[in-house]
């Protein structure tokens, strides 16, 4: 009897480790429709975060291709698009993608705390932060730090703002009462127009600020979908090994705003993915007829 049990275990853990493996070299296409009462017409964005040098085919081929198929009007950049290393130049490919996005598309990039680490600490990564900024802004990408664009689209006007943080709010796990509403309007400013607004936060620990602050749509990432998910209950684990992270690869609705936090393309230091495959979101956004203002 236990030969049988130990053989169950031996091929459990073997489907596991095959499973790992594949989760780690594909990624599929999550879509999420949104309905507000401030848009009058209709709007696919493609939301990417944490690639972090990750390569499907030759150069992002298979990743350009299905962004390509879904038509987006925009695409929308989380941050953590490269890994944070000293001893290499840690950029190209994220900077071969995005040149060839911003060719064809309207791209707007926010922090991860991958960028902000090495923003931060010149003295072990010099000026490499400053040279990758300089070369995605050379392609035509709209960097956000801190800042708002307002863009009109589809005949649609819009504001996209990108949140930039401390490296401390990722490594010491502050909580949400430690980033207030007025610690946003101290970074981007006041919310003062009625106008469909758009954040780009890396970091999902402080989506209840977020909410406060007034954004409609709030994108984040950072999580990696909690590494392991399990089925009905979500991600079992955030970098700041907090287990059963509220939020960590998934939609919500709540209150007065919107919710994605994507599960990431890519994977640094462990790469672990079990029942959490890589993603690219489209998203898009239409007119709640029923609620209009």
């Amino acid at each position: 009897m236990w030969k049988f049990v130990i053989g169950v275990l031996i091929i459990a853990v073997l489907l596991v480790i095959g499973e790992i493996i594949r989760e780690n070299k594909v990624f599929r296409v999550t879509r999420y429709h949104v309905r507000s009462p401030k848009l009058d017409n209709s709007i696919r964005l493609i939301f990417i975060s944490d690639l972090h040098n990750k390569s499907y085919g030759n150069h992002n081929q298979k990743l350009i291709e299905a962004i390509d198929a879904q038509r987006p009007d925009m695409i929308l950049v989380g941050g953590d698009m490269l890994v944070g290393r000293s001893s290499i130049e840690c950029f190209d490919e994220a900077v071969a993608l995005l040149k060839t996005l911003s060719e064809k598309y309207l791209v707007y990039y926010a922090n991860g705390n991958h960028e902000q680490r090495m923003k931060e600490d010149r003295q072990v990564y010099g000026d490499m932060y400053e040279r990758y900024i300089e070369q995605i802004k050379g392609c035509g990408i709209h960097f956000l730090a801190n800042q708002t664009e307002t863009i009109l689209i589809n005949g649609q006007a819009i504001d996209i703002s990108g949140l930039e943080i401390f490296f401390q709010c990722y490594t010491k796990g502050l909580r949400r009462e430690e980033f207030t509403k007025a610690d946003m309007e101290t970074c981007i400013g006041p919310r003062k127009e009625r106008r469909y607004r758009i954040l780009l936060a890396h970091n999902p620990a402080y989506i209840d600020t977020y909410k406060e602050w007034g954004a409609d749509l709030i994108l984040s990432g950072h999580l990696h979908g909690g590494l392991v998910r399990i089925p009905g209950i979500g991600g079992i684990i955030s970098p700041q090994l907090k287990l059963f992270p509220k939020y960590s690869g998934e939609f919500h609705h709540e209150e007065n705003a919107d919710i994605v936090v994507s599960k990431g393309l890519g994977s640094h230091t462990i790469p672990i993915r079990l029942f959490n495959v890589p993603e690219l979101i489209v998203i898009q956004l239409k007119q709640n007829k029923q609620h209009r203002l």
